[in-house]
C-alpha cells in the first residue's frame, strides 16, 4: 500500500529537537522576510488522519514564523453564502498574494474524501473532483505558486493509541469526539480513498509530502525543514523574464469578424417597439430565474466605442436595481496583480438569483495583455484552457453564462471617437489609449478571432454582435439573453 512505507516508527530525542530548533526558526523567518520581496506566493496544504497533530503543526508554524504574514484558513462544510457559488469560490478568495505564505488547514481535498468514504459519492464523481483539483493546482503552479502539500500519516494502531491517550487526559479529552472514533472505525476505507487521492493528485509541480506523525518532535522538524528547503530553493531560482515586447503572431483561424454583416440596422420606430417588448420579457425571465435561485453572468467585450455601455444600460433598464451588479474591468490594481489573473473575477461571482455584468472580462488576458506584451507568450497561451475550465465550472454550477463581442468597422469607430471629442459630456470616454489601440487593430483582430476559435464552447458560446447600428445591437443582445435564460429555465 502507498502509505505503508512511511510507517517507520522513527523518533528523535528532546535534546536533538531543542538543538535543531533555534537555527531552523531563524532561517524560516529570514526566508519568510525574503519572500515578501518576491513575486510568487506560497500555499501550505495540511491534511492527514485524525489525531495526527495537524492543528499542533499549524500552531507551531505560527510560533516559528511571523504570524502577521501567515494567514490560516480552515474550511468546514460550506455555509449558505458558499453553497450559492461554485465550489472553488471560497478557496480562490483565500489564496495568498505574491510575497506571502498561506495555510489551508482542511482544503479542497477534505470534503471529496469525506463524501467518498461516508457520503456515498460515486467513483465517477469522485474522479471528476480529483481532475478538477489537479487542474486547479496546475493553474496555480503554472502561475508561479509554490504549493506544499503535507499528509500526516499514522497506522491504524498508532491512531487508536493516540486517541486513547488524548481521551485519558482531562486536559486533552476535548480533542476527541464521537466523529473521531467513527472515522477510526472507517480507517481502512479512508486509507484506500486517500491513497487514490495521493496517486491522482501528486504531480511533479505539487507532490504530496507524507510525514509520519507518530513522533511529534520529528514531525514538526520534518515539516519546518521541508518548508525551508523548498522555499529557499525557489528564492534562489532565477526569476522568469518579463516579456520585452508585444506578441502578435496568431494561429490561422477563420475570420469570424469579417463574416459579420455590419450593414444591419433597425429603424427608430421598430427599435422603440422591440426594445420595450424584449425588456419586458427579460424582466419576467430574470424574476423567474431569481425564484429558482438561478444566476446569470453576462460578459461584454468589443472594440473601443462599440457601444458596450449603451447596451448594458438597456439590459439594466429592464431589471430591478437590487437584482443586478455591474463590474467594470480596467487595468488590474496592485492587489489584483498580486494574484492569479482569474482571482479578481472569481471573487465577484454572484449569489443565487443575481445578474452579474462584466464590462470587459477575463478575456483581456488573450487580447490586451497578449497584444500589448503584458503577458508572456506561455502565459496567454495557457490562458485559453484556463478560461475554458473556469467557464465550465460556472455553467456546471448552474450559472447562465452569456458572452458578447460587439463589432464595428474602422470608419464607424473613428466617427464615434470624433463625436465623443466634440460632445462635452462624452469627452471623458475618449483617451490617447483608444487611439493607440486603434493603431494595432490588425494584431487585435487576429487575437480576437483566435479567442473565438479557442473559447467558443457549446455550453458557453460567443454571440458576435453587428454594432455599427446601435439600435440593432441592443435589441439583438436583449433577445439573446432572453433566449439563453428561457432555454436554461426549461
Amino acid at each position: 500500500m502507498f502509505f505503508e512505507k512511511y510507517e517507520t516508527g522513527q523518533r528523535i530525542s528532546k535534546r536533538e529537537y531543542e538543538a535543531a530548533l533555534p537555527a531552523l526558526r531563524v532561517k524560516l523567518l529570514h526566508a519568510q522576510e525574503e519572500l515578501r520581496k518576491r513575486d510568487f506566493p506560497v500555499l501550505i496544504v495540511i491534511s492527514g488522519v485524525d489525531a495526527s497533530g495537524k492543528g499542533e503543526i499549524v500552531n507551531l508554524l505560527h510560533e516559528w514564523m511571523d504570524p502577521r504574514f501567515l494567514p490560516t484558513h480552515a474550511f468546514d462544510r460550506p455555509d449558505e453564502t458558499e453553497r450559492e457559488r461554485p465550489r472553488f469560490w471560497r478557496y480562490w478568495r483565500a489564496l495568498p498574494p505574491k510575497g506571502r505564505i498561506g495555510i489551508f488547514f482542511s482544503s479542497w481535498y477534505t470534503h471529496p474524501i469525506l463524501d467518498r468514504v461516508k457520503g456515498g459519492m460515486k467513483k465517477r464523481a469522485f474522479e471528476a473532483e480529483l481532475d478538477a483539483i489537479r487542474r486547479m493546482e496546475r493553474l496555480l503552479t503554472d502561475d508561479g505558486m509554490l504549493l506544499l502539500k503535507f499528509w500526516f500519516h499514522m497506522s491504524k494502531d498508532d491512531q487508536r493509541k493516540r486517541l486513547k491517550k488524548l481521551e485519558a487526559d482531562p486536559e486533552t479529552r476535548w480533542r476527541v469526539t464521537p466523529v473521531d472514533w467513527e472515522n477510526y472505525s472507517l480507517y481502512d476505507k479512508f486509507i484506500r480513498v486517500c491513497e487514490r487521492v495521493a496517486v491522482r493528485t501528486g504531480t511533479p509541480a505539487a507532490p504530496w509530502r507524507v510525514v509520519e506523525a507518530v513522533d511529534r518532535r520529528l514531525q514538526a522538524l520534518t515539516v519546518g525543514r521541508t518548508i525551508l528547503e523548498e522555499l529557499t530553493a525557489r528564492l534562489k531560482a532565477r526569476p522568469a523574464q518579463k516579456a520585452p515586447q508585444a506578441v502578435t503572431t496568431a494561429r490561422r483561424v477563420p475570420d469570424r469578424l469579417g463574416a459579420l454583416d455590419l450593414s444591419r440596422e433597425l429603424g427608430a420606430k421598430k427599435y422603440e417597439n422591440r426594445l420595450a417588448r424584449w425588456q419586458g420579457r427579460l424582466n419576467r425571465l430574470v424574476r423567474k430565474a431569481k425564484a429558482k435561485n438561478r444566476s446569470c453572468v453576462l460578459v461584454f467585450e468589443g472594440w473601443d466605442a462599440a457601444g458596450k455601455g449603451g447596451a448594458i444600460r438597456r439590459v439594466t433598464g429592464a431589471l430591478d436595481a437590487r437584482d443586478y451588479r455591474i463590474v467594470p474591468i480596467a487595468a488590474p490594481t496592485e492587489e489584483e496583480r498580486a494574484h492569479h489573473y482569474l482571482w479578481r473575477f472569481w471573487r465577484h461571482l454572484p449569489d443565487g438569483g443575481q445578474v452579474l455584468i462584466f464590462d470587459r472580462s477575463w478575456y483581456g488576458r488573450v487580447m490586451v495583455e497578449r497584444v500589448e506584451g503584458f503577458a508572456r507568450p506561455e502565459e496567454w497561451s495557457r490562458a485559453y484552457a484556463e478560461i475554458r475550465d473556469f467557464e465550465r465550472q460556472l455553467v456546471d454550477f448552474g450559472y447562465v453564462l452569456v458572452k458578447f463581442f460587439m463589432h464595428i468597422d474602422s470608419d464607424e469607430q473613428m466617427r464615434r471617437f470624433k463625436e465623443r471629442e466634440e460632445t462635452p459630456w462624452k469627452r471623458f470616454k475618449i483617451t490617447e489609449e483608444d487611439y493607440r489601440n486603434r493603431a494595432k487593430q490588425p494584431q487585435y483582430r487576429a487575437a480576437i478571432n483566435e479567442m473565438f476559435e479557442r473559447t467558443h464552447l457549446p455550453e458557453a458560446p460567443w454571440t458576435l454582435v453587428e454594432a455599427n447600428d446601435k439600435r440593432h445591437a441592443r435589441v439583438k443582445i436583449l433577445k439573446t439573453i432572453c433566449k439563453r435564460l428561457k432555454d436554461a429555465l426549461k
